[in-house]
């Protein structure tokens, strides 16, 4: 790969502006600070696809804002008329179908790629100095995207729907003290009706805009302490590093047009592998579904509640499951990142991996007989291998030899 001269670039990146252009720059500098930041700003050269889901995120955000504020225009958020409206959507409204199609596959996917923009963080230690914050506002834009897509699946406000926000608000009731409060807060009643379901759409509504500014803060985090890459090496000379356009730009927009693939596939061809058939059938308190379980990227969560015995303690524990994060850059101290020259942490990451999947597979076996046995052994061992494993490993495991340069892992000295 050719590599163009950092002073080169450093000199051309602030051309100047003349017109329209040029006026406006001269008086509010967007035009120069965009080009800085988003044309010219240096990446290490060895990023591999896994860094094309921030873009991924970023493309299904703004389609999920742009179908999201069309269906609130038609959406009545009353225990009587909210599943009356999204059927109206989909059945009278033009292009409701379509619409909501977007919408709902979005919400799937975006999950995905989220998962998949965590697992790239723990495998490459994009948690360690000096990106913590760059990984805080990464969770807490996971922890709210999550809260987004709860407070969006019961709007239809069908029986999984209604039987979901039943399980979650008793769930929240049953924590010492403050929980009936926060379940009266939550329900706005002794019942789940109107008052629930205004607040959870207004909750989803706001929620979805503050995400935007979060995400922000985190492209602001990158462009402070620069990507991380899959070596864990920082970048040390203008060999190590391209400028983001063009070479980046057109690697995203394969894998835009990749994803976009998948995306057209789910939402026109298989349509049924992401939503529930129960939720098409009008919330009904008189009648519990034979399978009360949340949505596919809520299984995880859902089998470690069902594992521990009170609801409480099921409800520390899913929440553990997330919290525990936050303190990952405290509790690796590794001086090495990537999982890529560390063996036993690829290791074990890698059973954290089935650990979770097994986590999901019991929530939707409702955590009975052997799955109940395999949700909490897959729990232990979780929470052990960030709180006990981690900690303890980085003291001890040796590690494979590291590049002198990303240049040099690259043959490229």
């Amino acid at each position: 790969m050719s590599i163009p001269d950092q002073k080169q670039t450093s000199a051309s990146s602030t051309p100047p502006y003349s017109g329209l252009a040029g006026w406006i720059n001269r008086r509010l500098p967007v035009i120069s600070a965009f080009r800085a930041e988003y044309v010219d700003f240096r990446v290490p050269r060895n990023l591999n696809g896994w860094w094309n889901f921030g873009a991924i995120l970023t493309l299904v955000l703004g389609l999920m804002l742009a179908s999201g504020i069309f269906l609130a225009m038609n959406y009545t958020p009353t225990d009587v008329g909210a599943f009356l409206s999204v059927e109206a959507i989909e059945r009278q409204l033009s292009g409701g179908w379509l619409l909501r199609a977007m919408h709902m596959t979005g919400a799937n996917l975006f999950l995905a790629a989220l998962y998949l923009h965590l697992f790239r963080g723990l495998y490459y230690g994009s948690y360690k100095a000096p990106r913590e914050l760059l990984w805080l506002t990464g969770l807490v834009l996971m922890l709210m995207v999550m809260a987004t897509a709860f407070a969006g699946y019961l709007l239809p406000w069908g029986q999984m729907s209604y039987w979901g926000a039943d399980v979650i608000t008793k769930a929240v009731g049953a924590i010492p003290g403050v929980g009936p409060t926060l379940e009266h807060i939550m329900t706005g009643s002794d019942h789940l009706g109107d008052i629930f379901l205004h607040r959870f759409f207004v909750l989803h509504f706001v929620l979805a805009f503050l995400i935007v500014g979060v995400v922000g803060m985190h492209v602001a985090a990158v462009h402070v302490s620069g990507s991380n890459n899959p070596t864990g090496v920082e970048p040390r000379t203008p060999k190590d590093t391209v400028p983001f356009y063009p070479y980046y730009v057109s690697k995203d927009l394969v894998g835009l047009i990749l994803f976009a693939m998948v995306f057209a596939a789910l939402m026109f061809f298989w349509p049924n592998m992401l939503i529930e058939p129960d939720n098409y059938t009008p919330a009904d308190p008189m009648h519990t579904p034979a399978d009360i379980e949340p949505e596919w990227y809520f299984l995880p969560f859902y089998g470690l509640l069902q594992s521990v015995p009170s609801k409480f303690g099921g409800l520390v524990a899913a929440a553990g499951s997330l919290l525990v994060l936050f303190a990952l850059p405290w509790l690796d101290r590794s001086p090495v990142r990537s999982m890529r020259f560390r063996p036993l942490c690829r290791i074990g990451l890698l059973g954290v991996v089935c650990a979770f999947i097994v986590l999901a597979d019991a929530g939707k076996h409702h955590a009975q007989g052997g799955w109940l046995i395999a949700a909490r052994l897959a729990g232990l061992y979780y929470f052990g291998y960030f709180l006990v494993f981690l900690p303890l490993v980085s003291r001890t495991e040796k590690t494979r030899p590291l590049p002198s340069s990303i240049a040099a892992s690259q043959g490229d000295a």
